[in-house]
């Protein structure tokens, strides 16, 4: 399954996931240096679908705050 999610890195009031529409809203608390925002993103997305986060991977967007991403279920 494929996701458009939206990031908010570096946000105090996360890790938060919010539904806005078809498009996952995702608030992490890591920075966007090194990719660890991307990280952030991959576990929390991982916790939310309650896969494995090496069944979640970033398709688009490495270095984007619209990222395309892929889980499979």
């Amino acid at each position: 399954m494929r996701v458009v999610v939206r990031v908010k890195p570096g946000s105090t009031k996360g890790p938060l996931v919010e539904e806005v529409g078809d498009e996952l809203v995702l608030f992490v608390r890591e920075k966007a240096i090194d990719g660890a925002a991307n990280e952030g993103v991959i576990a929390l997305l991982a916790q939310h679908f309650g896969v494995a986060k090496s069944r979640v991977s970033v398709v688009r967007g490495h270095t984007a705050r619209i990222k395309q991403v892929e889980i499979d279920l």
